[in-house]
C-alpha cells in the first residue's frame, strides 16, 4: 500500500513538473493530474464530513436542545473560520505562482512572512470571539435554555482560532506546492482523533454489553463543552504535524537550513490583501447573511433550528467533494498562470468544473434517496427528522449548479481573481436567498428557507459559469 502511494505521489510530481517546465500536456494527462490531485482532497473533505456526522450524532443523542445550541452559533463560527481561510489564501496563492515560475526562494520568503501575518490575524479573531461569546446567543435570538451551552461552545472554539489559522496556512502551502497527500492524511487523522476525544469527553463513564462481556468506557461527561474541547485537541495535534512537515520535510518549501526574514514586507502584504481582502469582506457579509437566516429560522422553534443545523451538516456530504476538487483547481490554475501558460490554466478550469458537477450530481441523488436513513442515525427526535429530510430533498436539486460555483471559485482564487467572484456571491445570497427566505418562511416554514436556498444556488452556478466562459479571470495581474 505504501509503495502504491509513493508511486502515485511520484506520478503526480512528474505531471506537475510538466506545467512548470512548459512541456505540452495531452488531455488525458490533464484529466489524470486533476483527478490525482482531487482525490486526496476529496478524501480529506469526506473524512471531515464523517467527523461532523458523528459529532452531530453524539451531540444529538443529548437531545434537540443540545443540537440547537451548537446550530445557533455555527454560522458565526463559519465566519471566523472563513476569515482565517481568506487570510491564509492571500499567501499560499502567491506561493503557487512562485512555484509555477520556479522561484522557490521567493516561495519560501512568502512562507516566512505569512507565519507572522496569519498569527496576528488569528489572535485578533480569538480576542474578538472571547469578547462576544457571552452575548452572542442572545443577539441571535436563542431561547434562554440553550444560550449558556451555546456561549460556552463558541468560547472554546474562539480560543482555538490561532491554531486553526496555522493549520489552514500549512495545509494551503503544501497543496500549493502540489502536495495534496500529506494535508489530506493529516486531516483524516484529525477527524479520527476528534471522534476519539469526543467519545472520552462528551459522555460520562458507562458500561456497554457485548454479548456476555461488559465493557466499561471511560468518559468525562462534559456534554457540549466536551465536544468543543475534543475538536480543539484534535486540531492542535494535526496542526503541529502539518507545520513540522512543512518546515522540515517539504521538498519545495522546507525552511530547514535556510535563512530569511520573517517580518512581513510591504509588497507581499499588498499582494495578499488584493487576494484576501475581497474574500474576507465577502465571507463576512456572506456569513452575516447566514446569521440572518438563523434569525429568520429561530422563531420557528428549537426543532426548526436543530433541523436547519442538521440539514447543513448532512448536505455538506454532497458539497465537500466539490471543495476538494476546487482546491486542486486552485493549485493547477495557480501554477499554470505562474508559469505563464494561460491556455493550460483555462483547460484545467474546464476539466475541474466538469468533474465537480459530475461528482456532486451523483452525491445529490444519493442524498435524496438516503436522507430518511441518515436522519435516523443523526437524531432520535421524529420532528427534527421529518423537517430535515424535507429540506435535504429540496436541496438535492441544486447540487450540480452549486458544484459549478464552488469549483469555478477555486479556479478564480488560483488566478488571484477574487474581487468580482466575491461581488457575484454577495449579490446572489443577499439579492436572492435572503429576500426569498423572508418571503417564503411565513407561508412554508423551514421548507421555504430551503427552497430559497435551492433557487439561489442554481442562480449562482449560472453566473459563475458565465464568468468562467470569459477570459478576464485568466489574464496576468
Amino acid at each position: 500500500m505504501v509503495t502504491k502511494i509513493s508511486k502515485l505521489i511520484r506520478s503526480t510530481d512528474d505531471l506537475m513538473a510538466l506545467i512548470r517546465n512548459g512541456s505540452p500536456m495531452t488531455r488525458g494527462e490533464k484529466m489524470r493530474l486533476a483527478a490525482w490531485l482531487s482525490m486526496p482532497s476529496m478524501l480529506a473533505q469526506l473524512s471531515t464530513i464523517v467527523m461532523e456526522y458523528i459529532d452531530a450524532a453524539m451531540v444529538g443523542s443529548l437531545g434537540a436542545e443540545a443540537s440547537a445550541a451548537i446550530g445557533l452559533v455555527s454560522t458565526t463560527i463559519w465566519l471566523m473560520g472563513g476569515l482565517c481561510s481568506a487570510c491564509a489564501t492571500g499567501f499560499y496563492v502567491q506561493v503557487a505562482h512562485c512555484i509555477g515560475a520556479k522561484d522557490f526562494d521567493g516561495a519560501r520568503a512568502v512562507l516566512r512572512q505569512s507565519i507572522v501575518a496569519v498569527l496576528t490575524v488569528g489572535i485578533a479573531l480569538m480576542l474578538i470571539g472571547i469578547a462576544i461569546s457571552h452575548n452572542l446567543p442572545i443577539w441571535l435570538g436563542g431561547d434562554q435554555n440553550i444560550c449558556t451551552n451555546a456561549s460556552l461552545y463558541f468560547l472554546i472554539v474562539s480560543i482555538s482560532l490561532p491554531i486553526i489559522q496555522l493549520n489552514m496556512l500549512a495545509g494551503g502551502m503544501l497543496r500549493s506546492s502540489g502536495n495534496m497527500h500529506v494535508p489530506s492524511m493529516l486531516n483524516v487523522l484529525m477527524c479520527f482523533l476528534d471522534v476519539v476525544f469526543n467519545l472520552l469527553l462528551i459522555f460520562p463513564t458507562r458500561t456497554i454489553a457485548l454479548g456476555n462481556i461488559e465493557l466499561t468506557l471511560p468518559g468525562a461527561g462534559m456534554g457540549i463543552v466536551g465536544a468543543a474541547l475534543g475538536t480543539l485537541i484534535a486540531i492542535a495535534i494535526s496542526a503541529s504535524l502539518m507545520l513540522w512537515f512543512l518546515f522540515c520535510k517539504s521538498e519545495m518549501l522546507s525552511l530547514k537550513g535556510t535563512v530569511g526574514r520573517f517580518r512581513p514586507q510591504k509588497n507581499t502584504i499588498i499582494k495578499a490583501l488584493k487576494i484576501s481582502l475581497p474574500m474576507s469582506v465577502e465571507h463576512t457579509i456572506f456569513c452575516g447573511a447566514q446569521i440572518v437566516i438563523t434569525i429568520i429560522v429561530a422563531p420557528l422553534g428549537t426543532a426548526a433550528i436543530a433541523a436547519n443545523a442538521f440539514g447543513i451538516i448532512v448536505e455538506s456530504l454532497c458539497y465537500m467533494p466539490g471543495y476538494g476538487i476546487g482546491e486542486s483547481a486552485t493549485t493547477l490554475v495557480g501554477q499554470s498562470l505562474g508559469a505563464g501558460r494561460e491556455q493550460l490554466a483555462r483547460s484545467f478550469a474546464r476539466i475541474t468544473v466538469g468533474m465537480g458537477m459530475g461528482v456532486m450530481t451523483m452525491m445529490g441523488i444519493v442524498m435524496y434517496a438516503t436522507a430518511p436513513w441518515v436522519m435516523q442515525f443523526m437524531t432520535p427526535d421524529l420532528t427534527v427528522q421529518s423537517l430535515t429530510v424535507s429540506a435535504l430533498r429540496i436541496e438535492a436539486f441544486a447540487e450540480p449548479m452549486f458544484a459549478a460555483s464552488i469549483v469555478a471559485y477555486g479556479v478564480f482564487v488560483g488566478a488571484g481573481d477574487t474581487l468580482m467572484p466575491c461581488v457575484m456571491n454577495l449579490i446572489s445570497i443577499w439579492g436572492v436567498r435572503i429576500v426569498l427566505s423572508a418571503l417564503l418562511v411565513g407561508r412554508m416554514g423551514l421548507n421555504g428557507v430551503w427552497i430559497a436556498m435551492c433557487i439561489e444556488l442554481c442562480f449562482r452556478g449560472v453566473i459563475f459559469l458565465v464568468r468562467l466562459a470569459g477570459k478576464k479571470w485568466s489574464r496576468k495581474r
